[in-house]
């Protein structure tokens, strides 16, 4: 038997001589008997009895946040008659409750009845106090179904109820239009932002961002210019502008904004990683100077970040050995271990793998270091054995390390494919399952191992399965889509497998998804097609295995 604390709520109640089964027709009028008893119903998961008590004693008292309970208790049993009941009640003692509002419009919204919820969400945006469209916001990004709670945003639009004064919640509305993808309603709502609030430059952000994904490059750019003289001075702004650049692929145009920002380091890393993007390195040369500059004024410790930067810079430059001084020159703290493990990348670069070695190894044994850092160390000691072709030490790397992070999923994942590549398949497949049984989501897992069996073994079947929980985890990974890809052609079903290849290409031309695009074309007879997606390919990366080999197998 299990005891009771006689203290507890069961036990009060038991001690009161309350049943605990559902309540007669005629309930106890003392409301809080109803209450106590509503409560332990909660408890026990019980809802629907738990609606029953709340209103009972809603109907014996005066109290609204009882009824409120009840309303809450009866639409999470599932009661829409019950829940009826509660909210009448409810209406009786508090009708211009927001609580009260916000639950008949998410009724409504469940009973698919768009004309009552747009009245419910209308009159709580009318109340006089602040909050009302946040919880708005609630309730619309809180249903399932999308385009219900988009008919209800536009139906609070034609009737002009969204706070005039409001500029976040306009903002907020947008991106929820966005979100659902409404083209349609986001563009009335960032227009309806603009027009109301032309003076703030976030509504332009926002039109630029409306006008980028509808495809006017031209209109996306005056708005991010009229953002920025909106409010030159201010920093948060750049940065968002320098984004919206970016994504409208003009990194040099992005690095540009923020150079006229207040530099910190943040600053002075994002422009950095603008111009690599940009392969502009006569801009980076720049930069480099003007972070050099800079370091008199940050001198010591506070200078760390700006000198791990400025030998990244080198390494991306393959000015290897000046990268090497940048590294020393950082000062002992939280991005020294991070510089000692670009140091041995550059020292690898330059041809000193010996020395690349040691300085990992040294890390590996600087125990006051990150643990992620000791990690990588022992994934970068593998990685340049591997490089050297040095396989037997590679994986005595990946062991020592898995040795003391066990199980570690990048380690075991890094491992995996090293086998691969010996043409080890059984061990590869081992050291998959193993991360897939304790991450058996790991979407990158799932799809090394599908894509394995697709390519080197006749498991075909099974191999599609992994890929498809893959990609339903993350759906729209190109690297994902071209293992289905691949699956597909492996299996047959070659219309199939070219849509997805296709697909995959456009997301990221890639000279292994390139390879695989231009075998199934090969085999529909598009030889022509094929091959120039193949000279594509070469052009990004040559020296690309799984391309090379394709290429000499077909195209003799």
């Amino acid at each position: 038997m299990t005891w009771l604390n006689p203290c507890s709520l069961a036990g009060l109640l038991l001690s009161a001589g309350i049943a605990l089964a559902p309540p007669p027709a005629h309930a106890q009028e003392d409301p809080l008997v109803e209450a106590m008893a509503g409560e332990f119903a909660v408890q026990t998961g019980d809802f629907q009895a738990a609606a029953r008590h709340y209103l009972n004693a809603a109907r014996a008292s005066d109290d609204p946040a009882l009824a409120e309970r009840a309303a809450q208790a009866a639409m999470l049993a599932g009661d829409p008659a019950l829940a009826r009941q509660a909210v009448a009640r409810w209406t009786e003692l508090d009708p211009d409750s927001r609580g009260l509002l916000a639950t008949r419009a998410i009724q409504a919204m469940r009973a698919d009845d768009t004309e009552g919820a747009v009245d419910a969400l209308a009159s709580l945006l009318a109340l006089p106090e602040e909050g009302g469209s946040r919880v708005v916001l609630q309730v619309l990004s809180g249903t399932q179904d999308e385009a219900l709670a988009g008919r209800v945003l536009s139906g609070l639009l034609q009737r002009d109820a969204l706070p005039g004064d409001d500029f976040q919640a306009w903002l907020a509305f947008a991106g929820l239009a966005q979100r659902w993808g409404d083209p349609e309603l986001t563009t009335t709502l960032v227009s309806g932002a603009v027009s109301r609030f032309p003076d703030e430059p976030r509504a332009w952000l926002l039109k630029a961002a409306q006008l980028r994904v509808e495809g006017d490059l031209g209109g996306a750019r005056a708005a991010v210019e009229r953002a920025l003289a909106a409010e030159p001075g201010d920093t948060g702004l750049r940065i968002a502008a320098a984004g919206e650049l970016e994504r409208m692929g003009d990194a040099e145009a992005a690095e540009r904004v923020l150079a006229e920002a207040t530099q910190d380091d943040t600053i002075f890393s994002t422009r950095a990683a603008y111009l690599a993007r940009a392969r502009d390195n006569s801009g980076l040369a720049d930069l480099a100077d003007e972070i050099e500059a800079s370091l008199a004024d940050s001198p010591g410790p506070a200078s760390a970040v700006r000198r791990l930067l400025l030998g990244q810079i080198s390494e991306y430059l393959g000015q290897f050995e000046a990268a090497v001084r940048w590294y020393a020159s950082v000062p002992e703290g939280r991005v020294w271990a991070q510089a000692q493990l670009r140091t041995a990348r550059a020292e690898a670069a330059r041809g000193r793998l010996e020395e690349a070695l040691e300085v990992l190894r040294s890390l590996q044994l600087d125990y006051d270091s990150d643990g992620e850092v000791i990690r990588d160390a022992y994934l970068f000691e593998a990685e340049l054995y591997t490089q050297a072709g040095r396989d037997t030490e590679a994986l005595a790397a990946y062991g020592r390390g898995l040795g003391i992070f066990e199980d570690d999923p990048l380690l075991l994942y890094a491992r995996a494919l090293a086998w691969v590549a010996m043409d080890r398949i059984a061990e590869a497949e081992v050291d998959l399952r193993r991360i897939l049984v304790f991450e058996p989501d790991n979407a990158a897992a799932l799809n090394a191992l599908g894509y394995t069996l697709a390519d080197r073994t006749d498991r075909h079947e099974e191999a599609l399965g992994y890929i498809e929980r893959a990609l339903a985890l993350d759906p729209g990974n190109p690297a994902i889509i071209d293992s289905l890809g691949w699956v597909l052609y492996r299996l047959g079903r070659v219309p199939e497998a070219l849509e997805h290849l296709e697909r995959a290409w456009s997301i990221l031309p890639d000279a292994e998804i390139g390879a695989h695009l231009g075998e199934v074309l090969w085999s529909l007879g598009e030889r022509r097609e094929a091959r120039r997606i193949w000279s594509e390919a070469r052009e990004l990366d040559a020296e690309n295995e799984v391309l090379k080999e394709t290429m000499e197998r077909l195209d003799r």
